[in-house]
């Protein structure tokens, strides 16, 4: 890892490390204490589109990185223009439900009070919207570690700035070294922004301020963290794995030592000053992950230009995609860019452009457990009008088998019990209890079926032949749902149009005609398709000769699945996960047609005979005689 002469050590004086000695003439100075504020943000709205959203389950953090060359005072160089831009880029992003700014030290490049009032005029952009953000102190800002004393820089953006934020959290005593809580995706974040050189007080501090806030998963920010492990005159996928390009320099090691290693909230750190960018992944003292990144871009066109690295935090897809964009190029117009700046508007080798998968939920589980939803009782699921209601939570030890003749009780009392009935020649395990389910499922159980079609194998359950519900026609609407888990070892060619629950009947016995009918399948079939693992209710109203069909979207494999299908009594739509889907056609749709023929789970019909058997598991199922709204479904909240 190269240190490219930041100012440290022995290379001496040079562009990159020349401190004019007013810039530090404070140093040494006895620190300042400014009171936490309770006066909330200014009400100037956000952004135009109003203020971000911190319940959505997808927020971006934005970084800015080192933007010392746009600061030079002492040379008469300053240009805020680019810095603005950014700003500016991040007020309007409505769509990007920016959250939070976080500013990686570096403001200039040498920490003289001229630079400083640029920088603080620049901030005012920010402050002027109440736009949360936080910034820290680099090498080319101050000197010395965080005991220094007054500087321009704690003049200029101290703690005494942030006051009137409602995400400032407080700092230390010198100021150098501040916490910021956020809320955004439904929960608070720490971030906590710490100066480029920490003394012992300020480990201190970071350590007891994680400790006194023990839920919250921790955002490091600093100056000086991880290095790259190759050159810049190549790009990072030419030198190796663009995952694994960075090292922790000397002091990143202090900072992983002291601070970061014991402190399994800390998941993420992102510091400029070295170049290029780069990321590794290094495991922490409870064997958990922890992203460290180099963002900075100083050596690039225009000092960086003020670019913004946009950590978009998808916490429903478990990811951080992360991006990198010039606003200050992005703003100009096309034919008035020079050809550098084109080539700068996104940067997009590995590690300017990327995915990181996190399941959140796991990886915050040491310290933001996230308790399991308890079963909830039979009863409380049998609303008003429920015709059926299935689940296995009463049978036997998880992975023993279910073996033919077994009954499953409809726990709605209407009397539509379940029996097993099983392929000649099957497996003894073709059928099994499970304690596997879906967390939202109001049982905690559910059967694994290992079937297939070539040959034809497996095991299923069917209502008998008196049941009240083959006889039904839900002439005012229904609402059947279902949860299910397709597995790894899935086949198209073996197991494709499994039914979770079919309707027995020939369509053509029951007089069915006319465009998409096949006279020999049945009358009505909760199934999933074949490579693309689609759900599909393909059903015969009484309103009509000929099928109504909803189609869901390609369902992950080994993912617990709640569907449901809810007609009105004019129409049907399918949901899945409590989302309507897009394929729901408007074709009237009154009823579903019955020869008074049983109901299969797990079973597809097809010419009067049972042709295919369901491949992975189903849980709970319920069939209700009227339309229900998904916040009433059974994976409701």
């Amino acid at each position: 890892m190269r240190e490219h002469d930041h100012g440290h050590g022995p290379a001496g004086p040079s562009r990159r490390n020349l401190l004019r000695a007013g810039a530090l003439a404070g140093a040494g100075a006895a620190a300042t204490f400014w009171p936490l504020s309770a006066t909330p943000a200014p009400a100037g709205s956000w952004r135009s589109g109003g203020p971000p959203d911190p319940a959505a389950p997808q927020f971006t953090l934005a970084i800015m990185p080192d933007t010392q060359f746009l600061y030079w005072g002492s040379q008469g160089s300053i240009n805020p223009a680019p810095q603005e831009a950014s700003f500016r880029y991040i007020v309007d992003s409505a769509d990007d439900n920016i959250v939070f700014m976080a500013h990686l030290g570096d403001l200039t490049q040498d920490g003289s009070p001229a630079s400083f009032a640029a920088v603080g005029k620049s901030f005012d952009l920010l402050d002027s919207y109440g736009v949360g953000y936080s910034v820290l102190a680099g090498n080319h800002d101050v000197s010395g570690d965080d005991t220094r004393g007054t500087t321009p820089y704690l003049q200029t953006m101290g703690p005494q700035r942030f006051g009137r934020w409602k995400t400032f959290a407080g700092s230390d005593a010198g100021g150098y070294n501040t916490a910021h809580i956020f809320r955004a995706g439904g929960r608070e974040w720490l971030l906590l922004a710490l100066d480029w050189r920490m003394s012992a007080q300020g480990f201190a501090w970071a350590n007891r301020f994680i400790a006194d806030h023990p839920r919250l998963p921790v955002i490091l920010t600093t100056h000086d963290l991880v290095g790259s492990s190759y050159d810049d005159t190549v790009y990072p996928y030419e030198s190796g794995d663009p995952e694994d390009n960075a090292v922790l320099s000397g002091y990143g090691r202090q900072l992983w030592d002291g601070l970061i290693n014991d402190n399994d909230q800390i998941f993420l750190g992102i510091n400029g000053h070295h170049w290029p960018p780069g990321r590794t992944t290094i495991g922490n003292a409870a064997g958990n992950d922890v992203h460290l990144h180099i963002t900075n871009y100083q050596n690039r066109y225009f000092g960086g230009a003020a670019m913004l690295r946009l950590y978009h935090f998808d916490l429903a897809r478990n990811v951080i995609d992360v991006e990198t964009v010039a606003p200050y190029f992005l703003a100009q117009d096309a034919d008035e860019r020079s050809p550098l700046a084109a080539q700068h508007l996104r940067l997009t080798t590995p590690v300017d452009l990327f995915s990181m998968p996190i399941d959140f939920a796991k990886r915050f589980a040491g310290f933001l457990p996230v308790p399991p939803r308890p079963a909830r009782p039979a009863n409380r699921m049998v609303v008003p009008g429920t015709l059926a209601y299935w689940r296995f939570d009463s049978g036997g030890v998880s992975g023993s088998p279910v073996g033919a003749g077994e009954t499953v009780r409809d726990l709605s009392g209407r009397g539509n019990d379940l029996t097993v009935a099983v392929v000649p020649g099957s497996a003894a395990d073709a059928l099994t209890w499970s304690g596997d389910h879906h967390p939202d499922q109001p049982g905690h159980a559910g059967l694994r079926l290992v079937g297939g079609r070539n040959p034809l194998h497996g095991a299923y359950l069917t209502t008998g032949p008196a049941a009240p519900l083959n006889a039904e026609t839900f002439n005012h609407g229904y609402t059947i749902e279902a949860f299910l888990k397709i597995p790894l070892d899935w086949d198209g060619g073996n197991n494709a149009w499994m039914s979770v629950l079919t309707r027995r009947g020939q369509a053509g016995a029951a007089g069915k005609s006319g465009k998409n009918t096949d006279p020999k399948e049945p009358l009505a079939g909760l199934s999933i398709s074949n490579n693309g693992r689609e759900p599909q209710f393909n059903f015969y109203p009484l309103s009509q000769t000929y099928p109504t069909t909803n189609w869901g979207h390609g369902l992950f494999e080994e993912v617990w699945w709640h569907v449901a299908v809810v007609n009105d009594g004019k129409h049907t739509i399918m949901y899945v996960e409590g989302s309507p889907v897009l394929d729901n056609p408007s074709t009237l749709s009154v009823g579903i047609a019955s020869l008074g023929l049983p109901w299969l789970l797990g079973g597809h019909e097809y010419a009067g005979a049972v042709d295919n058997v369901f491949h992975g598991w189903i849980g709970d199922v319920r069939v209700v005689n009227r339309p229900l709204p998904a916040n009433q479904f059974m994976n409701a909240k």
